[in-house]
């Protein structure tokens, strides 16, 4: 079965990645302008290298983020995006070790909000191998860039 996205689905999945990826990419360059602060609560963390890998992980939002924007090899950006979810979600959010309330729950909701993210990356990551109307990539730069995945 060969999947088609076309006409209002079409539009409708452009708005979705649009959104998706604007949040993500924001949130990446988010990692360069607040770059101090945001190395600090990594090291905080235990992040090895914090300086570094706040900005390394900045690069692999904000790249994936515009890829599922605008459909720029979404297989490689989807695959960023839940490769930086899987490792940085229980190291930066580990609510069950926070013993004051209210902070558990402040890392509770940003643990389900990466998961709930991680479960979009993902969702487009099987996307990648169709084809995207309204897109730089086409359909067949894309499944070419997917098909080692399944």
């Amino acid at each position: 079965m060969t999947l088609e996205i076309t006409g209002t689905a079409a539009v409708v999945f452009l708005v979705g990645r649009v959104l998706v990826g604007g949040v993500v990419a924001f949130m990446g360059l988010n990692h360069f302008m607040n770059a101090e602060d945001m190395a600090g609560y990594a090291g905080m963390k235990g992040v090895p290298a914090p300086g570094l890998m706040v900005p390394f992980t900045g690069g692999m939002l904000l790249f994936g983020g515009l890829s599922i924007a605008l459909g720029f090899y979404p297989a490689i950006g989807a695959g960023a995006i839940a490769v930086f979810l899987v490792v940085t979600t229980p190291l930066m959010h580990d609510f069950w070790a926070m013993d004051d309330p209210e902070q558990q729950q402040n890392e509770m909701t940003a643990f389900l909000k990466n998961v709930v993210m991680l479960g979009a990356a993902l969702a487009f990551l099987v996307l990648a191998g169709t084809g995207w109307e309204y897109s730089i990539a086409t359909g067949e730069l894309a499944a070419a860039a997917v098909a080692p995945l399944f």
